[in-house]
This record gives C-alpha cells, structure tokens and sequence, in this order.
C-alpha cells in the first residue's frame, strides 16, 4: 500500500497573512509540506515552528519563497529570470512508508502585469522554460509541482503545465462532478475570481484536492493529497 502525502500551497500577500492562523491551519490539516510565495519574517517564523524541515527564505514585497517540511530534505534553489523555483526529493530514507523518491517543486511565476517594460517581458516565459529544464532532468519519477502560477486555465503558461500533467483539482472535480474552485480574489476576505494557484502531479495519484482560507491574504491556499507508490 502507498503513503499518503499531503502537500499545501500559499501565498501569503507581501507578508500580510496572519502568522499565527497559518500555523494552525498547518496544524489541523496535519500537512506534510508547505510551498510558500510572498512569506515574511513572521509567517517563516510561525511555519518553522510547527514544520522544521526544509528552507524559507522571507523577503520584502514579494520575493520571499520556501518550502517547510515536517521531515527533513535538501531544499535547493532552481534559478530562474525574476525570482527562483525551489526544489526538493522526499527520500524513503528519511518519509516512511515511500517506496520511490518524490520531487516537489514550489513556483511562483511573475505576474503578467509586471512584464511591461523590458526585459522583463521576455522573463515570464524564460521562467517557464527554467521550469521545464528543471522537471526535464527527471522526467520518469513522482513529481508535485505547485504554486501560485497567475495563470488561469486559459493561459497558455497553464496549458504548457497541463499538457504534460496531471491538474489535482481538475482530476478531484471530475469524481465530484463539480468544477475546480476559485484560489484569488482581489483582497483578503474578498470573493475568489480567478484560479490561478495549482498544483500538478506526475507519477502517482490525486486523492483529494480542497480549497482554503487564509486569514489575512488575497489568495486562498490549496491543499492537495497524493497517493504515493
């Protein structure tokens, strides 16, 4: 039998989620790994103290990024234009009841308001093409890639994802006969108008897929089960 994994991604506002709240809800919904863009000093703090594994690194606005994990597991950077990827192998060595390795990699690709003046215009899709790069050098494996990507499915740089896994919230809204929720609305608290936070998965499968509150940030967390071989 395979092990559960159970993976969350978030994006916490240029630092303004609430500390305090992110933690407990890491908490309750006993997650495993956390992929975190926009996190400040405080929320790494508050993710360090309930998941002490892994690498954050806060910034100002929104450069900060990392990946906290419950057990341990190299954390390395995948460079990239703008700002970088994060990267690591969960190991059967250090996550019982894995029989393979699992790559999870944590993105937060650039904003296409931001790509205005050059060169940043040519930096969306260089990010993108690092991505592939990357996920390239393992192509056979179990793979998570998750993040806020602000592209929604009509978005080409979703296409480019989908075409070659599996969306976890398009795969559980199928057996529910729903249609995959909303991750960003415009402010903290305000309706969700856009899907753009995803998670896609790669050599194994989706058991659950759900959307959450944050307290505090624009964006609401999705939170993805897989079903490790």
């Amino acid at each position: 039998m395979g092990a559960r994994l159970r993976l969350m991604s978030a994006n916490l506002w240029k630092g303004g989620a609430d500390a305090d709240a992110l933690a407990e809800l890491v908490v309750r919904l006993d997650v495993d790994v956390v992929a975190v863009q926009e996190v400040g000093p405080d929320q790494a703090h508050a993710l360090n103290e309930v998941l002490p594994h892994g690498s954050l690194g806060p910034g100002p606005c929104k450069d900060g990024t990392g990946i906290a994990m419950r057990r341990p597991g190299h954390v390395h950077p995948v460079e990239m234009p703008y700002r970088r990827a994060r990267s690591t192998l969960l190991h059967p060595d250090e996550w019982p009841g894995l029989a393979h390795p699992i790559q999870v990699t944590a993105m937060h690709l650039m904003a296409p308001q931001l790509m205005r003046p050059r060169p940043s215009f040519s930096w969306r899709p260089q990010q993108l093409r690092a991505l592939e790069r990357h996920l390239g050098q393992s192509p056979n494996g179990q793979r998570v890639v998750l993040g806020d990507f602000n592209a929604t499915p009509l978005w080409p740089a979703y296409r480019r994802m989908a075409a070659q896994f599996t969306d976890a919230a398009v795969a559980v809204a199928e057996t529910r006969n729903v249609a995959p929720q909303r991750t960003w609305g415009p402010w903290s608290g305000s309706p969700r108008l856009l899907r753009i936070d995803h998670a896609f998965v790669s050599g194994m499968g989706v058991e659950a897929f759900e959307v959450v509150h944050v307290p505090g940030s624009d964006h609401s967390a999705i939170v993805i089960d897989v079903a490790a071989e």
